[in-house]
């Protein structure tokens, strides 16, 4: 029995392994077609021509064109909330939200000068894009929503209370925010180094303004 479990577990992790072999594939085919044309301008036909699968199989794995693009967001997600139901004793939430937020990752964490071109290439195509810009927003709005079920969990909130959605709406605006002034640092043309201490500080009085409430804003 332990022999058989063995093997069925290794054919497991081998159908897994092929599975994302075969998506980052059809991802990193169709970031090549969105950089050359535009990512208004190529089908679902064409990007799986050019992996050389069939369009249902890219569906399989990318419910949307869209996802395509988006698709490792599902994993920030998951951090995200991981990092909120797993902080330290005595760590606010808003304490873990930045400190998960302010992390330098992906493609700004990197020096490579290809990696660069990559990193302005898909800023390009995103913010030139109706459509990617509407799914972004939609993603957001999960985020929030999911975000909120966490903290009203938290606080023992009731079914349909503010503050808990409040909240979420708050510390996720800082995040978008943050995400377009990176974008607009990016095809200024600044240096990632340089960007990531931007966005440290920019994110850092953010929160603070939260932190301290909002109440003295715009007083004096």
């Amino acid at each position: 029995m332990a022999s058989t479990s063995a093997t069925d577990a290794a054919d497991l992790g081998l159908r897994e392994r092929k599975k994302q072999r075969t998506r980052e594939l059809i991802a990193e085919t169709a970031r090549r077609l969105f950089g050359e044309r535009g990512f208004d301008h190529v089908t679902i036909a064409e990007v799986a021509r050019a992996a050389e699968v069939s369009e249902q199989t890219v569906f399989n794995y990318f419910p949307t064109k869209e996802d395509l693009v988006y698709w490792r967001l599902e994993s920030f997600e998951h951090d995200l909330l991981a990092a909120i139901r797993e902080r330290d004793p005595g760590e606010s939430v808003l304490q873990a939200f930045g400190g998960f937020v302010l992390k330098r990752r992906g493609l700004l964490a990197q020096r490579d000068a290809e990696v660069r071109e990559r990193l302005v290439e898909l800023t390009q195509m995103i913010t030139e894009s109706p459509a990617l810009l509407r799914r972004e927003r939609e993603i957001f709005d999960r985020y929030t929503a999911s975000f909120a079920a966490v903290i009203a969990d938290e606080m023992g909130a009731g079914a349909g209370e503010v503050q808990p959605w409040v909240i979420a709406n708050a510390l996720i605006g800082v995040h978008r925010a943050l995400i377009d002034y990176s974008r607009k640092r990016i095809l200024d043309g600044a240096p990632n180094d340089r960007i990531v201490r931007e966005l440290r500080a920019q994110g850092k009085r953010a929160l603070a303004a939260l932190e301290d409430g909002l109440a003295s804003v715009g007083a004096s």
